[in-house]
């Protein structure tokens, strides 16, 4: 069944990747963005694109919808260190904003959560906020019977990333720095393990909660397998120069992700490998 999907978020990294693969599906997309971190290069067409901030009440939404994917929000923990009120009233009411959107119009929703929430909530305003995201829709199932579901997300890396600025990924910086042939800047010592997940992975995650009814049931979308900064690194080359900076706050030492819930409900099975990504990356 074809439907009409809202997403947030929609010309940020996972937003452009998701719609793609809505659009190939036949499903109808608009996507709201203010832009912060989204890109107007990403824009896919057959995609309606609206610039809308969504932490205003008074959203305007263009349509009516089947599903909402409510990816918008400001990402990364570093930046929130430094701003985090602004980290905070963006990412809790935002989401709070979608979900009385959605209660209002009964239509169901899929939130992109984080694996931060396993690394301690008060590490950081960034986790916190997402982890309140999380309760916001929990909240909204309990009272109100909304469905919705939680997607938390493991590094993820693949087209359309960030390369530069607060909220770049470590795969983004090392593919751009490696293009130009600066050295990998690493923080800390490098031992830092993350479970690096590639963006069609996710978005098969995604695609596949439009398919359930859901109880503020949570999904870990990861790839089951995690790597240390230093082996990412020796990917590019064991010889290839890199740089060690010192480590930044925030910071945990690992993550790793057990899918079995996402895969036994939503058929969740990451195929895309780190090392095989890269391989390609440096040799194309």
């Amino acid at each position: 069944m074809k439907k009409s999907i809202l997403v947030t978020g929609g010309a940020g990294f996972v937003g452009t990747n998701l719609i793609k693969k809505l659009l190939e599906e036949g499903h109808t997309v608009t996507s709201l963005d203010n832009y912060s971190t989204g890109k107007r290069e990403n824009h896919i067409d057959g995609c309606e694109y609206f610039t809308v901030d969504i932490s205003d009440p008074l959203f305007p939404t263009y349509g009516e919808y089947d599903h909402i994917f409510h990816l918008g929000a400001l990402a990364r923990i570093q930046p929130s260190l430094y701003e985090p009120v602004h980290t905070i009233v963006n990412n809790f009411n935002s989401t709070l904003y979608v979900l009385e959107y959605a209660r209002r119009n009964n239509i169901s929703v899929t939130y992109a959560g984080s694996s931060s929430k396993h690394h301690g909530l008060y590490g950081s305003p960034y986790a916190w906020s997402k982890f309140s995201g999380e309760e916001l829709c929990k909240l909204y199932n309990r009272v109100y019977g909304l469905d919705v579901a939680i997607c938390r997300f493991y590094n993820v890396y693949g087209p359309y990333q960030l390369e530069e600025g607060a909220y770049s990924t470590v795969v983004g910086i090392f593919e751009k720095q490696y293009r130009e042939g600066k050295p990998l800047t690493i923080t800390g010592d490098g031992e830092q393990r993350r479970d690096f997940t590639h963006i069609n992975d996710i978005v098969s995650g995604l695609y596949g909660c439009m398919k359930e009814d859901h109880d503020a049931d949570f999904y870990e979308l990861g790839r089951g397998k995690n790597w240390s900064i230093n082996e990412l690194a020796n990917l590019f080359g064991e010889n290839y120069p890199k740089d060690y900076i010192p480590p930044r706050a925030g910071e945990y030492p690992f993550t790793l992700c057990d899918f079995t819930k996402a895969r036994d409900e939503l058929g969740y099975l990451p195929t895309h490998d780190l090392d095989t990504y890269i391989w390609e990356k440096i040799n194309s």
